[in-house]
């Protein structure tokens, strides 16, 4: 059995998450933490699992360590404290593109291939491979290991994954990817100790968080998903668009004369809940405390899309016998999951209030047809999992 210690990272463009595993019969999550402000001023923070602050440390933009010193502080001080050797580090990667699917340990040719799949994710492939670059550097003889969100998905169909345009376009790559697949495939991983039949049958998970996207499951695998090429498809979200008639983008750019950036910056970072909301937020606890009339429609639209994926996906599925929600809202929202499911009451989905108001495991009711439940994610753990499968099998 190995023994020692896997870091496991998810990079964004101002944060670096990170959580320290220490292999055991199961990865066991020692500490967490994140390195905010990345860009500006950093604060570096680690903490145990049950939220017990360990370490808190901050720098002045006029005496930022850069961004490879700042990897090399969080590591020495782990080594320091925790007396198990680092085997490898494991990376949460939104986009594999066509070629990549499994994990992977990373090597000079996958880093090429990877760099030429960043059109495809421009505003999060750079940032998820910048810790990589720099581990690299740092301590060159340290596996790292992909984990790939798009590869949960691998399991649609064709049929699936095909756009409407010309053939020579998904020979290009242009298809249907689907995202959030590290939250899905813990989800599966989930739901053999949650709801056997569940797990053998239709499952439907609606990951909801800033970003949010729903996958239907048959025996554990993706079906179907509502983000497509892109993290923008399918759902409103905090700050995303999600699902938008095309002819919107050529009547903006025709008409209004935007570029490729101002639609790019439109669709990521100003439109969904915030842009519905009138500017209010892009946080659903604040719009659900907000007495405005916008934030109860922003509300109202991101319910009636999820209806709706809901809807489309269980079509595609055949029906479905469960229903799971995680991600920050789905975890920590009873009044988004109440809406949902009273709208979905025809399906013969029925919610036990008292068990939604307390955020529990179980959510239907002893009549409902279909099971409720709210199972929280664990993207990190299943990056563990995987790094120490591939490590194992490296011997």
């Amino acid at each position: 059995m190995l023994h020692g210690a896997l870091l496991i990272f998810n990079a964004g463009s101002s944060s670096l998450k990170f959580t320290l595993f220490e292999i055991g019969t199961e990865p066991i999550k020692r500490v967490g933490g994140a390195i905010e402000r990345l860009t500006d001023a950093p604060e570096l923070t680690v903490q145990t699992p049950d939220g017990k602050l360990l370490l808190q440390r901050e720098w002045q933009a006029d005496n930022h360590p850069g961004y490879g010193n700042l990897l090399k502080i969080l590591i020495e001080w782990l080594a320091q404290n925790f007396d198990v050797p680092l085997l490898a580090a494991g990376h949460r990667i939104v986009h594999g593109g066509p070629r990549y699917r499994m994990p992977v340990v990373l090597s000079p040719q996958v880093l090429v291939n990877l760099r030429a799949t960043v059109p495809l994710a421009p505003l999060h492939l750079p940032h998820n491979l910048e810790p990589i670059d720099a581990l690299a550097e740092l301590y060159p003889q340290l596996a790292q290991i992909a984990c790939f969100d798009t590869g949960f998905h691998a399991t649609t169909t064709k049929i699936e994954r095909l756009f409407g345009l010309p053939r020579a376009m998904a020979d290009a790559g242009i298809e249907r990817y689907g995202f959030h697949g590290l939250s899905y495939e813990y989800i599966a991983s989930r739901l053999p100790l949650v709801d056997a039949g569940a797990a053998t049958g239709r499952t439907l998970v609606a990951h909801l968080g800033n970003g949010a996207s729903v996958c239907a499951m048959v025996n554990g695998k993706s079906v179907a998903t509502s983000m497509g090429f892109s993290a923008l498809d399918g759902l409103v979200m905090g700050t995303r668009c999600g699902s938008l008639d095309p002819g919107v983008l050529i009547y903006l750019l025709r008409e209004r004369n935007y570029d490729a950036a101002t639609l790019e910056h439109l669709l990521y970072h100003e439109s969904g809940l915030l842009g519905l909301s009138g500017g209010l937020s892009s946080d659903m606890r604040d719009l659900s405390n907000s007495d405005s009339a916008l934030a109860r429609e922003a509300i109202e639209v991101f319910v009636h899309r999820l209806v709706r994926e809901i809807g489309a996906l269980a079509a595609t599925a055949g029906g479905f016998d469960a229903l799971v929600f995680t991600g920050g809202i789905g975890e920590h929202a009873p009044l988004i999951r109440a809406a949902t499911c009273a709208a979905l009451h025809w399906l013969g989905v029925e919610l036990d209030s008292t068990a939604n108001a307390a955020n529990a495991l179980r959510l239907h009711s002893a009549h409902s047809r279909v099971g409720v439940w709210m199972i929280p994610t664990d993207e990190e753990l299943v990056i563990a999992r995987h790094c120490v499968q591939l490590l194992s099998e490296r011997g």
